[in-house]
């Protein structure tokens, strides 16, 4: 492996009258002759003496690469060559998930994930931004919370596996452009307001001291593309080798925003747009993240609810895999019809409460008309998106090989159900791949091929961007997926034969 460290033994020749080289020297000479250019900082300097004399000239130097030249950052007495760490991490809105890996192997030693420190200044990452606009000692507050986050990731690291972050030479950092900016210390404002110019979308190589983390290299963070469309879709698009491939493939992450990718070797185009906090639970009444108590799968059969619950524990609320195949169930029952409205003479668990229809679907949870409005304008803004890139593109699903769902939620969520309520497109299942987190296995990559940077600049200069409130018709888009799966249900031929294998009869 190539990666963007190194740890290197060497064994070298003490110095004599006859070989006065100094110490300095002697390592550089070393690694040159293992093919291999490095300079040393000062930090290390002051390190060679009297390490060098007490190891016997038998040494271990730990180098990181900084984007232009290999750096010396470490040297130990001994062949440590083998304890090789390095850390990729997935920085979210609002969770950071850090891996550390065994970079002698290429092996994943441990993961963790700790809530983002940031969400005691909001929630959501508009509030963060309006928060410390134009506040120097606000934005500071909002970068220190970002470093506690990742402090708190390799506290546990270190706790379960002895390593601590200093044994760790390099950092890749994979997150959307707002949160790289807080990291970095920067007014995010500009993510938000037009014209869109970002503070700083290459961001690159920068020393863990000056971010105040305590790896012993370099700290590299993904670049973006655009104001939502950030480093973390291109670590996806690195995980994915969807701008290696010779067929055309379809990336979408989602969440709260949305962000498309479509293309192959040849082009890719992208684009990002808000979808809704419907997706992770938010809006709605019971709606819940995925934790403890809620309710993440959901079969009717014969009129009754069948849940599964994470933690196996009593039910407490509806997480977003939930609530698709709940919303998915109640339809191809027909407690639903296409306005995506209650039709209460299908079930007495269909109750008529303050503010319209509800039903409950587990003992004292119920969803509501209202949720599954929001909900439906959330699916619809996601299947909009995805139509508005084949329609730019010219191309059609069936020429799409496979069709990437990316992050948490891609996940856990039940294919099937999806494409019952018109949230992904009816194709075959087998081309719908759950990509997991993309982002942070885009930065487990880069971690251990340095070339991968060579890649990344690739997959910048072919992407094109689209903006998706530019295009004419994209409110009347939306609305015609606002239906229940959509109002043109020659696009979903397999759920048509799922609602007549149901409900015994031809519908619609």
């Amino acid at each position: 492996m190539e990666g963007i460290s190194k740890k290197i033994y060497l064994e070298l020749p003490f110095p004599t009258e006859e070989d006065c080289r100094s110490s300095e020297m002697r390592i550089l000479d070393g690694l040159k002759e293992k093919e291999l250019d490095a300079r040393m900082s000062v930090r290390v300097m002051r390190m060679l003496y009297p390490l060098c004399e007490e190891a016997q000239w038998r040494i271990t130097v730990s180098l990181a690469w900084n984007g232009d030249f290999w750096e010396i950052t470490d040297l130990e007495k001994g062949d440590t060559s083998e304890r090789h760490y390095g850390i990729a991490v997935d920085l979210g809105s609002t969770t950071l998930v850090a891996r550390m890996i065994n970079c002698h192997t290429g092996e994943c030693i441990r993961e963790v994930s700790c809530y983002n420190h940031q969400i005691a200044f909001g929630t959501d990452i508009l509030t963060r931004i309006f928060y410390c606009k134009d506040d120097k000692e606000k934005l500071e507050e909002m970068r220190k919370a970002s470093v506690e986050s990742f402090l708190e990731c390799m506290e546990m690291l270190e706790k379960e596996t002895g390593i601590p972050p200093q044994a760790c030479i390099s950092m890749v950092v994979s997150g959307n452009t707002t949160m790289v900016h807080f990291l970095l210390g920067m007014d995010a404002f500009c993510v938000f307001y037009t014209p869109y110019a970002v503070r700083a979308d290459r961001p690159g190589f920068h020393r863990g001291a000056d971010l105040d983390l305590p790896v012993n290299g370099y700290v590299y963070c993904y670049p973006s593309k655009s104001n939502y469309l950030g480093g973390d879709i291109i670590s996806g698009m690195v995980a994915t080798k969807l701008y290696q491939k010779e067929q055309i493939s379809v990336f979408f992450d989602i969440g709260t925003n949305g962000e498309l990718v479509i293309g192959n070797r040849e082009f890719l185009l992208c684009g990002a747009g808000a979808a809704g906090p419907a997706l992770e639970g938010g809006v709605v009444k019971t709606g819940m993240r995925a934790a403890n108590g809620a309710v993440d799968a959901v079969k009717l059969k014969d009129g009754q609810f069948f849940i599964h619950v994470i933690g196996e524990g009593k039910p407490v609320g509806i997480c977003g895999s939930g609530i698709i195949d709940l919303i998915a169930e109640l339809f191809l029952n027909g407690w639903l019809n296409i306005r995506a409205e209650f039709v209460p003479e299908k079930s007495s668990r269909i109750q008529k409460m303050e503010g319209g229809y509800a039903v409950e679907y587990a003992p004292g949870l119920y969803f509501c008309q209202e949720d599954i409005r929001e909900f439906v304008r959330t699916k619809a803004a996601a299947y909009t998106m995805v139509e508005i890139m084949m329609r730019e593109s010219g191309i059609s699903m069936d020429e799409i090989e496979n069709f990437y769902v990316a992050g948490a939620f891609g996940k856990h969520v039940s294919k099937e159900s999806a494409i019952a309520i018109g949230m992904y497109p009816d194709m075959d299942e087998d081309r719908i791949i759950n990509a997991g987190n993309a982002s942070l296995e885009g930065a487990v990559l880069l971690l251990l091929q340095r070339d991968i940077v060579k890649d990344i600049e690739e997959i910048l200069e072919k992407m094109v961007y689209i903006q998706f409130g530019a295009v004419d018709d994209f409110l009347h888009m939306m609305q015609a997926a606002q239906a229940l799966p959509h109002t043109d249900f020659g696009r979903f031929p397999t759920v048509m034969e799922k609602l007549e294998q149901i409900q015994g009869k031809q519908l619609y």
